[in-house]
């Protein structure tokens, strides 16, 4: 029987493993012999694939709990024939070799375009081979679904971790200002996300989203407001923010934060600017890697779908029906997986919708608490061993042909 090839690609989530555990947990259940790339499309260029139908039971029910890519991943990516075929010619021989039928590539949008070509590979050198997507990102810019499994958590990290530090703030008297710059180059889901760190009543933080030019005099009217009327302005920032002319703020001003050009930074640039306008300081969190790592604050929506996606791929690959990603399209009582073609999503980008974005430029509309807010409901119960979360690294058996 042909095998089953699991793939993780691109930046990981605090679900990404959950959703390799729905593949791996249901290819075994129906007998098929399921493997995964060591370190993403680079291992399995390399040829360096582990065996999944030989790791023990217990090793696969820990990655419901393990954040990072337990597999390994890379952000490789599968080039047109024309640039690369000496790629895509060493690709056909790892699945010629190997006898791989399926495989499953869990990833964000540049990562459906690879699968895509992995369809394409396999009419072009006459492969049994069906290429199917696992949706994933923190970023949400995925097209064809709903949300993207590792969004909600790391939204209800981003969110949580600025409902406490606005409680610190308020505590240490008049004139505080905190911003926090989360990830997101081009789209603002994250910063957007931390709209909801206000509780009922409160004032919410200020967002600064990459789909809203920066308007310098709007956001330090909008900041003396704050100051003024609570003591204290909170601040989220993705590290994408732009102005006017589309260039990045970080970017442009890059000289006078770290002394060469580099994008990230955002945070400390307004932090600058708020000084040299204002007068007033402001402490500055670079969240980076924490807010799709933190898996003690999953979301378990989060991770119960993206465990679900990947299994529904496989069912799909088995019933011989390739070229698609597991959508997620919700309905009144959840979420249903439904197979979305790859051709329909891959390379896009799905920015912050406007009837998300409040007319000030600052804020969220009404509408987008309604679209977050079930995303974040129910927490994970981790196991921790003297304190802490149990995190051991898990090791997996080579497949080694016979």
């Amino acid at each position: 029987m042909a095998r089953l090839l699991y793939l993780q690609s691109g930046g990981p989530t605090a679900v990404l493993n959950g959703s390799a555990q729905g593949v791996i947990e249901t290819a075994r259940a129906q007998g098929v012999p399921v493997c995964a790339a060591a370190n993403g499309l680079a291992g399995l260029l390399a040829g360096e694939l582990y065996d999944c139908s030989s790791a023990p039971a217990d090793s696969i029910r820990r990655l419901g709990w393990l954040p990072g890519a337990s597999f390994g991943t890379s952000r490789h990516v599968l080039a047109a024939y024309d640039e690369v075929p000496e790629q895509w010619a060493r690709l056909a021989e790892v699945v010629r070799q190997f006898d791989i039928g399926y495989v499953l590539l869990n990833g964000g949008n540049g990562s459906m375009e690879t699968a895509l070509r992995l369809g394409e590979l396999a009419q072009r050198f006459d492969l049994p081979l069906l290429a199917l997507g696992v949706p994933k990102t923190i970023d949400n810019d995925l097209e064809g679904t709903d949300f993207s499994p590792g969004f909600p958590s790391a939204a209800k990290y981003l969110a949580s971790s600025l409902r406490e530090v606005t409680h610190d703030m308020r505590s240490m008297g008049r004139g505080r200002v905190f911003i926090m710059e989360t990830m997101g180059r081009h789209v603002g889901w994250l910063a957007a996300a931390c709209s909801l760190a206000a509780g009922a009543g409160e004032p919410a933080p200020l967002v600064l989203l990459p789909e809203v030019a920066f308007d310098e005099a709007r956001v330090l009217q909008a900041v003396q407001h704050r100051l003024q009327q609570d003591g204290y302005c909170a601040i989220a920032v993705a590290e994408g923010l732009r102005q006017a002319d589309g260039r990045f703020v970080a970017q442009m001003h890059a000289d006078a934060v770290y002394g060469h050009e580099q994008l990230g930074g955002a945070g400390a640039w307004l932090a600058q600017r708020l000084q040299q306008a204002l007068g007033v300081h402001a402490h500055v969190a670079l969240v980076d890697c924490q807010q799709r790592a933190a898996m003690h604050l999953a979301s378990a929506t989060d991770a119960r779908l993206a465990y679900e996606a990947g299994a529904a791929c496989v069912h799909w690959a088995l019933a011989g029906q390739g070229g698609v990603m597991a959508g997620l399209q919700r309905q009144d009582d959840g979420w249903q997986a439904v197979p979305v073609p790859l051709a329909q999503v891959a390379g896009l980008e799905r920015t912050v919708p406007a009837h998300f974005i409040a007319d000030d430029g600052l804020s969220v509309t009404p509408a987008f608490a309604r679209y977050l807010r079930p995303l974040l409901q129910g927490e994970l119960s981790i196991p921790y061993v003297d304190g802490l979360p149990d995190y051991r690294v898990l090791a997996w058996p080579r497949l080694v042909l016979s």
